[in-house]
C-alpha cells in the first residue's frame, strides 16, 4: 500500500512540473509575441515614442503616426500574428495525426493548391486581390478533398496520404512553374511577391476572414486538444479509449485546412512555419499536454520575429517568407539525415 502512495505521489508530482512547464512556457511566449508585436508599430523608416503610438491606437488624430500606424504598421501586425498563430497550430495539428514531422501543409500540397489558383488569377485572369484570396482558399480546399480520395482505401493509411500529398504538390508545382513561364513579364512580380509569403501591402479590408477564421475554428481544436493526444497512441488504442477517430481526425483536419488556406489567402504561402512551429513547440514545453496553444504562438512569434529581421537587419527588404525559408532549410535537413539515420525514411 505503502508503494502504491508513493508511485502515485510521484505520477502527480510529475504531472504537476509538466503543467508548471506548459503554463510558464506559455506565458514568455506570449510576452515575446506581445513584445515583438509592440516592436512593428515602433519601428519603420521613423521610428515614434512608445506614448504617441499608444495614443494613436486609442483612437486620437496624430499628424504623420496615424498614417503610419494604422494604415502600414497595425494591418502588418494583425497579419503576422494571425497568420503565424493559424500556420503553427494547423501544422502541428497535421505532423501530431499523420505522426510525421514532415506532415506539414506545405510538403502536402495544401499551399501549393492555393498559390496555384492565386497565380492563375494573377498571371491570366488579372483579377483583384479579393478574387485572389477567395480562389486560393477555393483551391486549398479542394486540394484537400482531392487528396482524401486519392488516398482513401480500405482503411485510413499516413503513409499513402502522405505520398498522394508529395504528389500533389509536385504536380501543382511544375503548374506554377509553368503559369510564371508563360505569363507577361509585368505579372510576374506580382505573383512572385505572393508565391513568396510577404506581410508587405497588407490592409484591415484582408483581416475580417482571417480573424473570423481563427476566433471560430481555434476553439474547436482545443477542445478535441484530449483527443488528439490520444490519437498519437494509435487507431487502436485511440478508438478503446472511446475516441469517435474518423470523425476526431476529420474536424481536425477540416479545420487547420481552413486556417490553412485562410492564412495563406491573406499573406501567400509563408514558407516552414507551420513546419517548425510543432517541434519547437514540443521542444519547449516537452510530453504530456496539448502543446496546441504553444504552437500557435511559436508561428506567430516566428513570422513576426522574421518580418522584423527582414525589414531591418539586411541592406535590403526582404519578405517575411525568405527569412523563414532561412530559418526552416537548414531544420528539414537536420531532420531528414536524423531520420535516415534512425531507417525512418
Amino acid at each position: 500500500m505503502k508503494n502504491q502512495s508513493g508511485e502515485f505521489n510521484f505520477i502527480y508530482t510529475g504531472i504537476q512540473k509538466r503543467r508548471r512547464r506548459w503554463l510558464l512556457v506559455t506565458v514568455l511566449l506570449t510576452i515575446l509575441a506581445i513584445i515583438l508585436c509592440g516592436s512593428m508599430l515602433l519601428l519603420g523608416n521613423t521610428i515614434y515614442p512608445i506614448q504617441e503610438v499608444i495614443r494613436v491606437l486609442l483612437g486620437e488624430q496624430i499628424q504623420g503616426v496615424s498614417f503610419a500606424v494604422n494604415i502600414i504598421r497595425l494591418p502588418r501586425m494583425l497579419a503576422g500574428l494571425f497568420t503565424g498563430f493559424a500556420f503553427g497550430i494547423a501544422g502541428y495539428i497535421f505532423q501530431t495525426i499523420l505522426r510525421n514531422p514532415l506532415a506539414n501543409p506545405n510538403v502536402l500540397g495544401i499551399t501549393s493548391g492555393s498559390s496555384a489558383a492565386a497565380v492563375l488569377c494573377i498571371t491570366v485572369f488579372h483579377t483583384s486581390n479579393t478574387v485572389v484570396s477567395i480562389a486560393s482558399i477555393i483551391a486549398g480546399l479542394v486540394t484537400v478533398v482531392s487528396m482524401y480520395f486519392l488516398s482513401r482505401g480500405q482503411s485510413f493509411s499516413i503513409g499513402r496520404l502522405i505520398l498522394v500529398g508529395i504528389g500533389l504538390q509536385a504536380m501543382l508545382d511544375a503548374l506554377i512553374s509553368y503559369l510564371l513561364y508563360i505569363s507577361p513579364q509585368q505579372d510576374i512580380p506580382a505573383a512572385l511577391r505572393w508565391l513568396s509569403g510577404s506581410l508587405n501591402g497588407t490592409k484591415m479590408d484582408d483581416l475580417p476572414p482571417l480573424v473570423i477564421a481563427v476566433f471560430l475554428f481555434i476553439p474547436i481544436i482545443l477542445l478535441l486538444g484530449k483527443h488528439l493526444n490520444m490519437l498519437e497512441l494509435g487507431e487502436q488504442m485511440a478508438s478503446s479509449l472511446g475516441v469517435a477517430t474518423n470523425k476526431t481526425r476529420m474536424l481536425l483536419i477540416v479545420s487547420s485546412v481552413f486556417l490553412i488556406a485562410i492564412a495563406t489567402s491573406v499573406t501567400g504561402p509563408i514558407a516552414f512555419v507551420s513546419f517548425l512551429a510543432g517541434p519547437i513547440a514540443n521542444r519547449l514545453v516537452g510530453v504530456g499536454f496539448s502543446n496546441i496553444l504553444p504552437a500557435g504562438l511559436v508561428g506567430a512569434n516566428l513570422v513576426l520575429a522574421a518580418d522584423l529581421i527582414g525589414q531591418f537587419a539586411f541592406e535590403y527588404r526582404f519578405p517575411v517568407g525568405v527569412i523563414t525559408g532561412l530559418l526552416g532549410a537548414p531544420y528539414l535537413i537536420f531532420l531528414l539525415m536524423r531520420m535516415n539515420q534512425k531507417g525512418e525514411l
